[in-house]
């Protein structure tokens, strides 16, 4: 009860705060399929390519939060543009990795009969392999969009706004209903995104058929 008129009488901040951390969230996912998308079509004509992309983007992916957001404050300054280019670090490699692997998993007769109906390269890999491996694609995508959700929280420490302010506000001041209500928030954005992207995943499907 007073976890809920706690959220009522600051329910114009979570709203904002609640924009913010979405915003970030899908912006940061946008630019980082745009990125791995492209890396991950350009590594399937290269196999030492791909080891050496792969193996710098799982090791972006484990360097810890705290460690990411602390290696990009000299280059891009305390706030937003710093959380959204370590949310796109993370984000490369289910992106680039499924793209990579779902290429390479289309079957080299189709790409054969492909080249046999005069197609160019570039028409093949727009009208054939993207299309071919877009289930692949998507199920990266989705991955690393539940996966930044809860990353953007901590991105709040350096000013980059969201949700993780009131879970950082609510530390510093022991409020556990404050910690609670942005927990809450952060969660019911990664289910909304995870039927955002069950929708677009079947949307595309259709239209590739």
């Amino acid at each position: 009860m007073e976890l809920f008129q706690f959220i009522l009488s600051r329910r114009e901040m979570i709203q904002e705060l609640a924009i913010e951390h979405f915003y970030l969230v899908l912006l940061a996912g946008a630019i980082s399929i745009l990125i791995g998308v492209i890396l991950g079509v350009a590594i399937t004509y290269n196999r030492v390519a791909a080891r050496i992309v792969l193996g710098v983007c799982q090791v972006l992916m484990v360097i810890p939060s705290f460690a990411m957001l602390g290696f990009l404050l000299p280059f891009f300054g305390i706030g937003f543009r710093t959380g959204v280019v370590a949310l796109i670090l993370y984000c490369l490699l289910p992106v680039t990795q499924n793209t990579y692997i779902g290429i390479l998993e289309i079957p080299p007769s189709v790409l054969e009969s492909a080249k046999g109906m005069g197609m160019s390269p570039f028409a093949i890999l727009w009208k054939v392999k993207i299309p071919l491996a877009l289930p692949v694609i998507i199920a990266g995508f989705r991955t690393a969009m539940i996966m930044i959700v809860g990353i953007a929280a901590i991105a709040a420490f350096i000013g980059a706004g969201g949700l993780g302010e009131m879970i950082f506000q609510g530390i510093s001041r022991s409020q556990a209903n404050r910690i609670l209500t942005g927990a809450i928030f952060i969660a019911i954005i990664a289910l909304m995104l995870d039927v955002l992207m069950s929708r677009l995943e079947e949307y595309l499907m259709a239209r590739v058929r």
